[in-house]
């Protein structure tokens, strides 16, 4: 039967296919619409099976928070040139904001929902490497409550962080600001000391330690030396005890507490493509 430009139009629509690929489904299918839309996700399926192995680095991050929820998100593609579409850029919020709209926590769980009446997100997801042509990751998905969470997105859309604070007010949404760019930039490993597993620790004393030894540094002060490199290393790496980046003079902890009496962090997320 001859294929209509309209139902070309409505295929394209519905699966964000090009127009080629939309009519040769069209074909194939004998102009049923559901199953030309079965068409297109069996060449997602074998797309992806194909592509299994690359690596997908480029990709966005967003996230967003109201009140006392925030969310973020990471979806990684193969190119740049694949992120900055904004085709792919609107399917990416599209897949956000399904999670968000089910106050998912999870990757596992937005991969199940239903993204419209036919199709689960991943589902979706692997229709999408047929119409794209490259390996597609729902990499992160995360959620974070807290009497404020403040969401920081930085320009260009490769990083982005969700602060969580136990108070709340516009004061201290301006601190919470700061401390989600602080986030972004010294990418802290955890919230305090108490963050850190006993293996981290365990592994960066026997490396002061170490280094110690190896320096020429008396056996019997290596253990000294080791347990002063830990405490320098919780300074630079866990968020409440690391420099404030705009008064180095300050911690984060001291910073927060200035904008108000036992103001502090209760949780962080950072997403990055680096």
């Amino acid at each position: 039967m001859a294929i209509t430009a309209s139902q070309v139009n409505d295929l394209r629509k519905k699966t964000g296919a090009g127009m080629m690929d939309c009519k040769k489904a069209l074909v194939e299918a004998d102009g049923d619409m559901d199953q030309a839309i079965d068409f297109l996700r069996k060449k997602g399926q074998k797309v992806a099976a194909k592509r299994g192995d690359n690596e997908a680095k480029e990709g966005l991050i967003f996230a967003e928070s109201k009140g006392d929820t925030g969310y973020i998100i990471q979806f990684n593609c193969e190119t740049d040139f694949v992120a900055k579409n904004s085709d792919f850029q609107g399917f990416v919020k599209s897949i956000f904001e399904t999670g968000i709209k089910a106050e998912v926590e999870s990757v596992e769980e937005l991969k199940t929902l239903k993204f419209n009446e036919k199709l689960s997100v991943e589902e979706k997801i692997i229709e999408q490497v047929g119409v794209i042509g490259e390996k597609l990751e729902l990499s992160n998905f995360a959620k974070v409550t807290a009497t404020s969470v403040i969401a920081y997105n930085h320009p260009g859309n490769q990083l982005a962080t969700l602060v969580g604070l136990n108070k709340s007010g516009e004061e201290i949404n301006d601190a919470g600001k700061q401390v989600a760019m602080q986030v972004a930039a010294m990418a802290p490993v955890a919230l305090n000391k108490d963050g850190i597993s006993q293996e981290v620790i365990d592994r960066e004393l026997q490396v002061g330690k170490d280094q110690a030894i190896e320096e020429g540094k008396p056996a019997d002060l290596a253990d000294k030396i080791a347990q002063g490199r830990l405490n320098k290393f919780f300074k630079e790496n866990t968020l409440l005890s690391q420099a404030f980046v705009r008064d180095n003079k300050l911690s984060v902890e001291k910073f927060l507490n200035s904008v108000e009496s036992g103001l502090t962090v209760t949780e962080f997320k950072r997403f990055s493509l680096s």
